[in-house]
């Protein structure tokens, strides 16, 4: 049988004989086999044990410093609990009390997560995903939460140099009162006329804290140009000295009264004051007391109290002993 070029002997029961050849060529050589599982696990338990060992100084460096800073934390927050056992003023200790719980917390939330990622680092493991991820998070919630980030901040200023307490009297942006409520948040200040007033403590910038150590109890009196000055600033010490020495404000008063004299000139109104230092939110009492004692000198003595500029005295025909003034 006569063969053309590119053909094949075939057989009935048989494969073509190219077919043949290849399952031959594929006896004859074999596919490589794979390498031995053991060994490469060996290789790979080395490489890695290698790697370990060279990253280990720097993740126990970073540990000793996250120690030291434990103890550092720990040495404020001790510090922080010992001044509120101490403290007379149960709401200033519950309020140490609270700072030192939210820096021990903070702090261990910030030691964890770094020691968390320094493990992963040392075992190979990328952590710029997961900064990466924390970052936007951390912009997130900042941007959304800024004002509230800026609040606890300055509260816990606040609170850490004690600067003002709950029931002392206070000026907080244009705002006197007595402070009812003190948090991180917010300072609620309820004024003389009852109004409460609630400041976030990041518009908190001045204060003005009118209960501390002591206070000084100013009283200007109003005196006609036509009395003597000497007689004036004799009489008002005298009157001074004797509700310094009363039983009910000898207490208040932690000094003698003093009497500076002539401090203002408003054309025939002469303005004399008089200073009494007294204990801190003390003073109220006895501005009263001596606004008092001073009208009922000067009327026993015949000196007459100061007219404002402003208003112009009319001679009244029914001659009334107090006649009546007029508005300029």
């Amino acid at each position: 049988m006569l063969l053309r070029s590119g053909e094949s002997v075939t057989h009935p029961d048989k494969e073509p004989l190219r077919k043949r050849d290849a399952s031959i060529m594929l006896l004859i050589n074999p596919i490589p086999q794979e390498e031995p599982i053991l060994p490469a696990l060996q290789h790979d338990l080395h490489h890695g044990t290698i790697v370990l060992l060279e990253r280990l100084p720097a993740f126990l460096t970073v540990l000793i410093i996250l120690f030291l800073l434990q103890r550092l934390m720990l040495f404020f927050v001790h510090r922080l609990q010992k001044k509120a056992a101490k403290g007379e003023n149960a709401h200033r200790s519950g309020q140490l009390r609270t700072l030192a719980s939210i820096l021990r917390a903070t702090a261990y939330a910030a030691f964890g997560f770094v020691a968390f990622l320094q493990v992963l680092n040392l075992l190979g493991i990328s952590t710029t995903s997961i900064l990466a991820s924390a970052g936007i998070i951390g912009i997130g919630i900042g941007m959304g939460a800024q004002s509230v980030f800026k609040d606890v901040i300055n509260g816990i200023f606040i609170v850490l140099e004690d600067q003002y307490n709950v029931g002392e009297v206070v000026n907080i942006s244009g705002t006197t009162g007595t402070v009812e409520d003190l948090s991180l948040r917010r300072t609620s200040i309820r004024d003389a006329n009852g109004a409460l007033f609630v400041i976030p403590n990041s518009q908190i910038a001045t204060v003005s804290n009118l209960s501390r150590d002591f206070s000084v109890a100013v009283l200007q009196v109003s005196v006609d140009a036509g009395a003597s000055p000497d007689d004036v600033v004799r009489l008002l010490r005298q009157v001074a000295g004797e509700v310094r020495q009363h039983e009910a404000f000898r207490q208040i008063a932690t000094a003698d009264p003093e009497v500076l004299g002539i401090v203002e000139i408003r054309g025939r109104e002469i303005i004399y004051q008089i200073n009494t230092r007294v204990r801190a939110n003390q003073r109220d009492a006895l501005l009263r007391e001596l606004r008092r004692r001073v009208v009922v000198a000067f009327d026993k003595e015949g000196i007459p109290l100061g007219i404002t500029s402003r208003m112009y005295v009319v001679p009244s025909s029914s001659g009334s002993a107090a006649p009546p003034a007029m508005s300029a």
